[in-house]
Parts: structure tokens; C-alpha cells; sequence
């Protein structure tokens, strides 16, 4: 019997923007999801052609791949982040209609990622707190709908576990969403906000702040950001007003960030600052700040208009 012939360049190609997609929802990181998903090719061009031609699905090869190098990583994460200076928030998505086409022939993992309710910053704030094989489960189930049966083959354990993996995980996402307003709504209230920062009017800055809001920044020790978790509304707002008298040359401009109405902070045209946000009813709950430079390189060609 003759050996069926092998996937052509352009089927395998193909699968890159699902598996970055998937990679990213794992890893909170669009530089990590885009070694595994280059490691998970090179794999597959390291055996050879026959072996090749014997997979039946390359594309739930090239998944399993990729799910297993990510849950190798996330065990890894956990041990790098405890030495991580600061606080470590996932890398935030831009939205590339929002920007001028990229140069040509540049090539960013971000062009790949499709932007829905699981890329927003607090589902993957909470997908953070689970552990490397309840966030594969779920995010395999719940948010890309595969069966137990392939989860348990790509986490090594049975589909029953899988099973139980996956509701915990369901669990920890249930215990910390919060209803949100429409997206309009979210954008005028931070549209709010930015006027108010920028004026360095701290009572309209209380005023959109719940009272029990936190603020998380990531400078990851290479840029300077304060280091510690600000709670309170009214601690945050003080904080934000003496942030904006140093830095009176920063340009505020209002973005999607993860989906949602965020802010973008530039000096000189370079992006320094992304700040995502969570609100209930019409206040802020949640300022998640990314500083750290290693995560703003797929926001290097913003535009420098608000």
C-alpha cells in the first residue's frame, strides 16, 4: 500500500494562526507563543518525510505540540516569576486596525491573534492563578472546544482528569468575574479619566475610582514603576496626579487594549505605558499598567496622534 503524500508548506502554514492563538491564551505572553509555536514547527520539520506523511491530522499534531511545549513553560513561569522584579501582568494585545500598517514584510504574532472575551486582561489575570494543567484543560475545553478524550493526550492525564482540571478552572473564572458596561460606556468613563489625570484633577479621579480599585503595575526592574499592589480609589488617584506632574510631556491616547477601552502613555512618539482596565457600572475596579519595554514591542508602530 503507497504511503499518503505529505501536507504541502501552505496547509501546515496555515494552522500558525490557531496555534498562536491557543499559545497566547496559555501563556499570557505573545513571546512566548510564538517560540512555542516555532518550536512546535521545527519539530515537525525535524522528523522525516515519511513519518511526516504518516500523521493522519498535522494540524492535531502540530495542537498537541504546542500545547505540550506551553504547559513545559508554564511550569517553568511559575519558578522565573517569583524572581520577577515587581509585579508580573500578562503582555498586553493591541488592536492593529487602530494603527498605520506595519512595514513591509514585518511579521508580529499580534497580526495573528483573534481579539474575543479571552484575551481580555482580567480573564487572563485570572487564568494567571491556575495551576500549568487546570489553564491548559480549560482553555483547550472551554475556550477552543476540544474534546477530553485530546486534552488528556496533550496533558498526560485521563480524560476524567482532564474533566475535573477544566471545572476548577471554570470555578476560579466564575468566582472572579464581574458584569461589565457596554464598550461605549467603558470608553467614556476612561475617557473621563484620561481628561481628569491629565488635568490633575484628583476629585473627578476619586470619582471614577471605586473606592476598593487596585492598581498593578509591570516594570519587570527594567523601567522605574512603583512595585507594590495600590489599593483604594482614592490612594491610586493621588498616585496618578503625582505621576503626571514628572512626566508633563506624556501624550495619553485612548486604545483597545485586550478588547477593551484601555490607554496608551507616549513620550516622543515610543510608547512607555499600557494600561488596561476593569469597571463595574460606571467606576473603575482594576488599572493593570505594563511598563516593562519587553512587552511593548508589538506597540512599537502606534500612532502618535490621540
Amino acid at each position: 500500500m503507497s504511503t499518503p503524500p505529505e501536507p504541502g508548506p501552505s496547509l501546515i502554514d496555515g494552522e500558525r494562526r490557531h496555534l498562536t492563538n491557543l499559545a497566547y491564551r496559555l501563556l499570557g505572553s505573545l513571546t512566548e507563543a510564538e517560540d512555542a509555536v516555532q518550536e512546535a514547527y521545527a519539530r515537525w520539520y525535524a522528523i522525516t518525510e515519511r513519518r511526516r506523511a504518516a500523521v493522519e491530522s498535522p494540524a492535531a499534531w502540530l495542537t498537541t505540540v504546542v500545547g505540550r511545549i506551553c504547559l513545559d513553560v508554564l511550569g517553568s513561569a511559575r519558578v522565573r516569576r517569583e524572581r520577577y522584579v515587581g509585579e508580573w501582568i500578562p503582555e498586553p494585545l493591541p488592536d492593529r486596525t487602530q494603527w498605520p500598517a506595519a512595514p513591509p514584510g514585518a511579521a508580529d504574532p499580534a497580526d495573528r491573534v483573534t481579539v474575543d472575551d479571552s484575551v481580555d486582561m482580567a480573564f487572563l489575570v485570572v487564568l494567571e492563578s491556575m495551576t500549568p494543567a487546570e489553564r491548559v484543560a480549560f482553555v483547550l475545553h472551554d475556550v477552543f472546544r476540544y474534546s477530553f478524550p485530546e486534552i488528556a493526550g496533550i496533558v498526560g492525564r485521563t480524560p476524567a482528569a482532564c474533566r475535573q482540571l477544566a471545572s476548577s478552572g471554570r470555578r476560579r473564572v466564575g468566582a472572579h468575574r464581574r458584569p461589565a458596561p457596554p464598550a461605549p460606556r467603558q470608553a467614556s468613563v476612561l475617557r473621563d479619566f484620561k481628561e481628569a489625570w491629565q488635568a490633575g484633577d484628583i476629585k473627578t479621579l476619586v470619582a471614577l475610582l471605586d473606592p476598593d480599585a487596585v492598581m498593578t503595575a509591570d516594570g519587570g526592574g527594567l523601567v522605574s514603576t512603583v512595585r507594590r499592589t495600590i489599593e483604594g480609589g482614592q490612594d491610586i488617584a493621588r498616585y496618578l496626579t503625582y505621576i503626571a506632574g514628572l512626566s508633563p510631556d506624556l501624550t495619553l491616547l485612548e486604545r483597545t487594549v485586550n478588547g477593551r477601552p484601555g490607554l496608551v502613555a507616549q513620550r516622543a512618539g515610543a510608547t512607555v505605558t499600557v494600561a488596561a482596565f476593569g469597571l463595574t457600572e460606571d467606576r473603575i475596579t482594576r488599572i493593570w499598567a505594563v511598563r516593562n519595554p519587553e512587552k511593548l514591542r508589538p506597540w512599537t508602530h502606534t500612532p502618535t496622534h490621540p
